[in-house]
C-alpha cells in the first residue's frame, strides 16, 4: 500500500506516517515494489494513545505486545490509571504555578497604586 492510501485509511498525514516510521513505531513490510504492506491497526493504535497523551516512545515500547495480542484489559487499565496520575500530577503542578502568578500579579498591583503621601 503506497503511504498516501495509508493516510487515506488512516486519517494521518504522510509526512506523520514517515516521522512514524523513522521512530520506528510502524515498520510495515513493503513488497518488491515498494509498497507498504497494510499498517492500519498500528497506526490507529499510535493515534489512539497519542489522544489519550502517550509520548511517541511509551507507545514504541508498548507496540510489541501489542502486535502479538498480549496487551490485556487488566494491562490497558493499569496503562490508563498510571496516565491518569500523571495527569492528576501535572494538574496540581499547574494549579500550584497559577496560585503563584496570582500572587505576583497581586504583589504587582499592589506596587502599581499610588501612595497617598506621594499625591499632593
Amino acid at each position: 500500500m503506497r503511504i498516501s492510501e495509508l493516510a487515506l485509511r488512516t486519517g494521518v498525514t504522510p509526512n506523520a506516517l514517515r516521522h512514524y516510521e523513522r521512530q520506528g513505531l510502524i515498520r510495515p513490510a513493503r513488497r518488491p515494489s515498494g509498497y507498504r504492506e497494510s499498517a492500519v491497526r498500528d497506526v490507529m493504535f499510535i493515534v489512539s494513545g497519542r489522544r489519550l497523551g502517550y509520548p511517541l516512545k511509551d507507545l514504541r515500547d508498548a507496540l510489541p505486545a501489542y502486535r502479538a495480542g498480549r496487551l490485556t484489559p487488566e494491562l490497558g487499565i493499569a496503562s490508563l490509571r498510571e496516565r491518569i496520575a500523571e495527569l492528576d500530577h501535572e494538574i496540581a503542578a499547574r494549579q500550584a504555578l497559577r496560585a503563584e502568578l496570582l500572587r505576583h500579579v497581586k504583589r504587582l498591583q499592589q506596587q502599581a497604586k499610588p501612595s497617598k503621601k506621594e499625591n499632593p
